[in-house]
């Protein structure tokens, strides 16, 4: 069956890779855990990679660029390549009747972090998305992230599995 993505919020996701081919992982913080996925959040869901809205009209790297600054203080990266074409996931029913859209439709992008450990800040912005971070193995993702994204992930993992190495 075929998605209205008419219906799906635009978005951008990140994934950060090191000068190891390890990738940033943040622990959402547990105050910005959404409506209905406490249950999910006790089983160690919380981690994921930066992923954020796309303003109306904005260019999708720029947009992932910005979200990655947002939510991390990050900006010191070089573009490895990104996916094509739209992934999307479908908000589970306590997540959609938050809101009008029936989920998110994301384009993602992998960087290559070139700065130092201490550009890293987690209260950057406003609002605070995640209280912890981590470097891990690519592969780690999909069985961290909460299980409606956990296809997106393994998508994405398939798609910047070359990076992955050193």
């Amino acid at each position: 069956m075929d998605l209205d993505l008419t219906l799906y919020r635009p978005n951008v996701g990140i994934v950060l890779f090191n000068v190891d081919g390890l990738v940033w992982l943040g622990r959402r913080a547990t105050d910005n855990v959404h409506p209905g996925q406490e249950h999910t959040a006790s089983l160690g869901h919380l981690w994921q990679f930066p992923q954020g809205g796309v303003d109306p009209g904005e260019d999708l790297e720029a947009a992932a660029r910005r979200e990655l600054a947002e939510e991390t203080g990050v900006t010191s990266v070089r573009l490895l390549g990104h996916t094509q074409g739209w992934i999307a996931y479908t908000f589970p029913p306590e997540v959609a009747a938050r809101g009008h859209w029936q989920g998110q439709k994301q384009a993602w992008y992998a960087f290559r972090f070139e700065g130092a450990a201490d550009e890293i800040e987690l209260e950057h912005h406003e609002t605070i998305e995640f209280d912890s971070w981590r470097w891990a193995r690519l592969q780690e993702a999909p069985d961290l992230i909460v299980p409606f994204k956990r296809n997106v992930y393994l998508q994405v993992v398939e798609a910047f599995k070359a990076f992955a190495k050193a």
